[in-house]
């Protein structure tokens, strides 16, 4: 059969006309010739390549979360220890967790995994979330997991089976992953300086050494290795228009303060680092310097110096420490089946603080959380804040109305010279002062109706503050202890109280 080409008469230089029915062929066009570059031009084409590809690393990278982290305070270290993602939980490694902290070795056996810390063995079986503590049962908030060798657990397990191995308290943040093993953490007070408004000084139970970075408007201060805790509250104000207020915030391990400014601040750092001074630049006090005593006056007399730990004597002003006791792991005393004594304090501790500041005393409650707080903390805080008057709050299930306590001073071998304090008797000089305030709250009691009291007792941490110090414990007004949760109760006792330190509050003020 002819081809269709063939069967199809040119006419003219046009086209072709084919039989009817029939289509010509198409015309093949012709292939398009390579296109060669020369060396030049290929040097551009594979810079350019390089650079999308580095381009499309930089943006990957940087769309990553930032990898995570534990942060572990102990007596014995403070380390870090990366945070591992497994079946979309947070997991940590429980071996490298412990070794720090004492003897520890770990085998696997197949599925099963053991682990000995110091006389403690743990037995755990992979993809199981029950695992076995000396011999009992702990259960995992997820499964164990078992990689190569290394036994990973659950981050949120470790509140509950870390004490299983240590025999002690701990404290998870899971959040922001920081972990306090027993009382480790350090606390901390911020106020401005009485004298000059564009002072912000903070107060450390130990010594800190953050990092200090400033930019406009803030002072960011970072804790990667202190076991920095929140204070009551995570926003800070003071009554300064330089610095209005500060903030506390924890994230992957660190801790951060923030304090907001409207002129730059720079940070000085004395008394062995447990005081931070932010000032303006030129007003700065030296890095190393320490705070100078008062020369002795008739106002000042010179105080006492005890080996450790001691006390600067220093001008006060006129504040007042309100100290809910106990709280944390301390719950007190077990006033009922359903009341513990560091619930009561804390919401007395609070209401007091009410009554204060509607009579214009400004006042500070020191534990305004269900937070650890030993004795020289409280001691601490309320003789570096200046305090004209410490009131320590208890409640007791027995008895009846109020008690209040002052010091009843331990023998001192040695007299306080210098500008120091002895710390078990810092309360010596100000014993007249505490006995006159517990005088006054008594009377205010008294007026209505109210049993009351007054006590000495070698009450801790009242030896150790240095001014007017007292504590005021409530009983229930008859057998019902539920009564110590009353409102009505509690802002009757809390008024009195008030009402007695306000009547004496120009011997307060006035006190050296």
């Amino acid at each position: 059969m002819p081809s269709i080409n063939r069967a199809c008469a040119r006419v003219g230089r046009a086209a072709l006309v084919c039989p009817t029915g029939q289509s010509p062929a198409p015309r093949r066009q012709p292939r398009p010739l390579p296109v060669r570059l020369n060396a030049r031009a290929r040097g551009a084409v594979h810079l350019l390549f390089r650079v999308g590809i580095l381009l499309l690393l930089v943006v990957s990278l940087s769309a990553a979360p930032p990898e995570k982290h534990l942060s572990i305070y102990s007596t014995a270290a403070n380390y870090s220890l990366p945070i591992v993602q497994r079946q979309g939980r947070d997991y940590v490694g429980l071996l490298e967790l412990l070794e720090p902290l004492g003897t520890v070795s770990a085998k696997s056996d197949g599925p099963r995994w053991r682990l000995h810390y110091n006389n403690v063995l743990g037995e755990f079986t992979a993809d199981k979330n029950r695992a076995r503590i000396q011999g009992r049962d702990a259960d995992l908030s997820a499964r164990f997991i078992l990689e190569n060798g290394r036994g990973l657990i659950p981050l949120a397990s470790l509140n509950s089976l870390l004490p299983r191995f240590l025999g002690g308290p701990v404290t998870l943040h899971e959040d922001s992953g920081r972990l306090f093993i027993g009382s480790v953490a350090t606390h901390f007070t911020a106020s401005v300086a009485a004298d000059d408004p564009s002072h912000l000084v903070f107060h450390f139970t130990a010594p800190v050494n953050p990092s200090v970075a400033t930019e406009p408007g803030k002072v960011r201060m970072t804790f990667n290795h202190e076991p920095l805790t929140a204070p009551a509250s995570p926003t800070l104000t003071f009554s300064s228009k330089l610095i209005p207020s500060a903030t506390y915030s924890e994230s992957n391990g660190t801790a951060e303060i923030n304090v907001t400014t409207t002129v730059p601040l720079m940070a000085g750092f004395s008394n062995d680092g447990r005081t931070i001074t932010l000032a303006p630049a030129k007003s700065q006090p030296a890095a190393t310097a320490t705070p100078k005593p008062a020369a002795p006056s008739p106002q000042n007399p010179p105080s006492a110096q005890s080996p450790t730990p001691s006390l600067l004597s220093v001008p006060r002003h006129y504040f007042a420490v309100v100290d809910a006791s106990h709280g944390g792991t301390d719950r007190g005393e077990a006033l009922s089946i359903t009341i513990a004594e560091k619930d009561v304090t804390l919401a007395f501790a609070r209401l007091l603080r009410q009554e204060l500041e509607s009579r214009g005393v400004a006042t500070l409650v020191l534990r305004d959380s269900d937070a650890n707080l030993s004795l020289d903390d409280r001691a601490f805080f309320a003789n570096t804040t200046h305090a004209a008057i410490y009131v320590a709050l208890h409640a007791a299930s027995s008895g009846h109305g109020v008690r209040i306590y002052t010091t009843m001073l331990p023998y001192a071998d040695s007299e306080d010279r210098g500008p120091f304090r002895s710390w078990p008797t810092a309360q010596s000089s100000s014993v007249p002062l505490s006995e006159a305030t517990a005088a006054s709250i008594a009377s205010m009691l008294k007026r209505i109706q109210v049993p009351v009291r007054t006590l000495t007792a070698p009450l801790r941490p009242l030896n150790n503050i240095v001014t007017a110090a007292i504590a005021v414990e409530v009983a229930p007004p008859a057998s019902d202890v539920s009564a110590l949760n009353s409102p009505d109760y509690q802002q009757l006792i809390a008024g009195a109280v008030a009402n007695g330190i306000v009547a004496i509050r120009s011997q307060l003020g006035a006190a050296p």
